[in-house]
């Protein structure tokens, strides 16, 4: 999944191609893609340097963060990147990060790897806290039971070991 540069011959063209999940390999990031990815840019060539606009379009697998069962997440991330040759990353001493340089990446061999956006505007989509649904109730955290299915019977709120000389009192005064 590589864009070769040399083939770029006008100040403008048009990329557009559907990749098939299987191409992203197994889910060693956290998620898994399930449906096709269709990129889409535009390139605008400036002499060595390029400007690629577009959007990554896929639905991805993901755990949810309180009851781990697998869910669906709709991605759509827009894109608006520079790519400069390797070369010029001279990397000369310490010097202020300004805001295109967060839009600035680096090709070697005139050669953009497309797999390394894709993934990476993917991971820049992902929602801070996975939730398969907004009230989710999680996992029960004597059991493990997903409280999602059924109703948990275990107490909701262990005793707290600090107290345990009250709870004796009370019960002594009960009796």
């Amino acid at each position: 999944m590589f864009l070769n540069l040399r083939q770029i011959k006008t100040a403008h063209e048009r990329f557009e191609k559907v990749y098939e999940p299987g191409a992203f390999g197994a889910d060693q990031d956290g998620f898994t893609v399930a449906a096709p990815v269709t990129l889409t840019f535009d390139v605008y060539k400036d002499k060595d340097q390029f400007r690629l606009v577009g959007r990554v379009q896929t639905t991805l697998e993901l755990p949810c963060s309180r009851c781990l069962e697998p869910f669906t997440w709709s991605v759509d991330p827009a894109f608006d990147l520079r790519y400069q040759p390797h070369a010029t990353n001279t990397g000369e001493g310490e010097i202020e990060v300004e805001e295109d340089d967060l839009t600035t990446a680096f090709y070697e061999r005139n050669t953009i790897d497309l797999g390394h956006l894709m993934r990476e505007q993917m991971y820049l989509a992902l929602p801070m806290k996975p939730l398969c649904r907004e009230d989710c109730r999680g996992l029960c955290p004597a059991c493990g039971a997903n409280r999602n299915v059924a109703p948990c019977t275990c107490d909701p709120r262990p005793p707290d070991p600090r107290l345990a000389a009250l709870r004796d009192l009370a019960a002594r005064l009960a009796n």
